[in-house]
């Protein structure tokens, strides 16, 4: 039981790494402000701020998970062996 509860808290901890680390970049619009009159007739922004998404700055909070999900699963299967045996 200890090992999902483990699994389960690395699984938070990458979670929150990675929106950390989303926040810490500062705005997803981006910093330049746009001129007051676009010249395509748009408000959109001329590049989108999607580099929250990228696998580089995201990839210590993937490793967390996925070794909190490995943990999850092997105490899974760890606990159905258990409660097998125990059973008959």
């Amino acid at each position: 039981m200890l090992i999902i509860w483990l699994g389960a808290l690395l699984v938070v901890c990458g979670l929150i790494y990675m929106i950390y680390g989303a926040l810490r970049r500062g705005r997803l619009s981006g910093t330049v402000r746009p001129a007051p009159a676009p010249k395509d007739g748009t408000l959109e922004p001329r590049r989108h701020g999607l580099g929250f998404l990228g696998l580089t700055g995201n990839l210590p909070g993937l490793a967390l998970m996925g070794a909190g999900f490995l943990l999850m699963l092997l105490g899974a299967f760890l606990s159905a062996g258990t409660t097998a045996n125990l059973t008959g």
